[in-house]
């Protein structure tokens, strides 16, 4: 019976355009480091205000991604 191990890190992208292009921004950062991504979970967007207006916005993820067996990733 064969099994699998995955991790979830918390990840902020940011974006100057919309929440899509921040959740965008921080996928293509995260998966040059880390291989075998799974799920992406958006768990809260928010974004910095400045005299009244919406400038910066955020995207909150969880990401999932597969262990490897023979490594040490903690």
């Amino acid at each position: 019976m064969s099994h699998s191990v995955y991790k979830v890190i918390e990840v902020i992208g940011s974006s100057y355009d919309s929440w899509r292009d921040a959740a965008q921004n921080a996928l293509k950062s995260v998966s040059s480091g880390i291989g075998d991504l799974r799920i992406a979970e958006i768990i809260k967007l928010d974004m910095v205000v400045q005299q009244g207006k919406g400038v910066i916005y955020r995207s909150r993820m969880n990401l999932s991604f597969k262990v490897d067996e023979d490594s040490d990733t903690t």
